[in-house]
């Protein structure tokens, strides 16, 4: 089989890992000997029966997996040495592996196939996921036009320009990329593909739930690009639309400071729980809520780029979203497929007028079923390996007759 190469700085360890990188890859293992580079947090390697059990899985599909260790600190010195031994690493595994193809998730590992790639000529596929310059910006991370953001940009350039192919989340991601590049992007391969979701595992509930409604919201909450004072709102409005309601925040983010964020004088206590569940279990957190929430820092540009794991996870188990507008394709699917509500903005009127909405929503008896088709013929990850196999062999010039 064709040898790929697979560089990602999230882990596999992480629920995006699982989700995102492994899931693809299970999939692709079948056409190509893969190579698979990750970057581990701290709190995961100290979990070595996880760390072999990851190990096993990769063996079980033929993947090469050469984990390494995450390192955020210094903030600004260590990205630069962790490229410097990622650039030293990838190009060793293109020349000891016969490696034909790298797939690079994200800027920094882009940027570091771009100068393997000049080494070696190697091409790479640039999975850009979201606007990451743009989103560094509205988290208040990066200052637009110094010096690093200047530098972050030109790399952005030289990928979109010199890579073999260009992978986008969103349909609205690459309408603004093509208004900024439109010479770079008028010849270049552009796929959009969306976070996709293992519908085998995320499945709506074999019963319905009883009790009171749980109002879910999964995953981080704390990155500067979610907004908590909006799901705080939307908290207390639905406390004061129903005295019973319960929420649920399933982050790996600290809960005393997601809290803090979203109920600092502590009046919902036990109503509201925060906490971390692992990967094999998501499935189950998300069937124990009637209804997600997530929103982001809608009508920035970074936000034109993202399309939410937790959407495609949510959807897959039959339940509704509450989303804003802004946020790359999200809204439009959500009113395309009538599948929750988008709130128009954060004041108590029109938190609660997508309450209301939403009320009448969940009283359709095929609004599960509905979420479900949707998740199936836009998140699924089936649509999703295909999509990447075939520009694969675009690039290799394998394409099927």
């Amino acid at each position: 089989m064709i040898s790929s190469l697979y560089i990602t700085r999230n882990g596999l360890l992480e629920p995006l890992g699982q989700s995102q990188v492994f899931g693809y890859l299970r999939g692709l293992s079948r056409d190509y000997s893969i190579t698979l580079i990750t970057y581990e947090k701290s709190e995961d390697w100290a979990d070595t029966a996880a760390i072999a059990r990851a190990h096993a899985d990769c063996a079980a599909y033929g993947i090469r997996w050469l984990p390494q260790r995450f390192r955020p600190h210094p903030k600004i010195i260590s990205p630069a040495l962790s490229m410097m031994r990622m650039i030293w690493l990838v190009r060793r595994e293109v020349r000891r592996e016969g490696i034909r193809l790298i797939h690079a998730r994200s800027y920094i590992p882009a940027a570091v196939a771009l100068v393997v790639s000049r080494m070696t000529g190697v091409p790479f596929l640039f999975d850009m996921r979201a606007l990451w310059p743009e989103e560094l910006i509205t988290a208040g991370r990066l200052r637009r036009g110094s010096l690093i953001h200047s530098a972050i940009a030109g790399a952005e350039r030289a990928c979109l320009v010199k890579s073999a192919g260009v992978i986008s989340l969103t349909h609205a991601a690459v309408k603004h990329l093509k208004s900024v590049y439109p010479r770079e992007l008028a010849n270049q391969r552009l796929v959009v593909i969306p976070t996709c979701a293992d519908l085998d595992r995320f499945t709506p509930k074999a019963e319905t739930r009883t009790g009171p409604i749980v109002h879910g919201c999964i995953g981080t909450v704390l990155s500067g690009w979610f907004r908590t004072d909006w799901l705080a709102n939307w908290m207390r409005v639905a406390v004061a639309r129903d005295p019973d309601a319960r929420f649920e925040i399933v982050t790996r983010d600290e809960a005393q400071r997601v809290r803090a964020e979203l109920d600092p004088t502590n009046e919902l206590a036990r109503r509201l729980i925060i906490g971390p569940r692992p990967s094999k279990d998501m499935p189950d957190a998300v069937r124990g809520h009637d209804l997600s929430v997530m929103f982001y820092a809608g009508g920035e540009i970074s936000e034109l780029g993202r399309s939410p794991t937790r959407m495609a996870e949510v959807l897959g188990c039959g339940l509704p979203v509450v989303a804003n507008e802004g946020v790359g394709d999200v809204a439009d699917i959500v009113r395309k497929n009538n599948v929750g509500v988008i709130v128009e903005g954060a004041s108590v009127q029109q938190m609660g007028t997508a309450f209301a909405a939403l009320q009448t929503l969940m009283k359709d008896p095929d609004l599960p079923s509905r979420c479900r088709a949707t998740a199936e013929a836009v998140f699924s990850l089936e649509t999703g390996t295909e999509a990447y196999r075939e520009i694969y062999a675009s690039i290799l010039n394998m394409k099927d007759a």
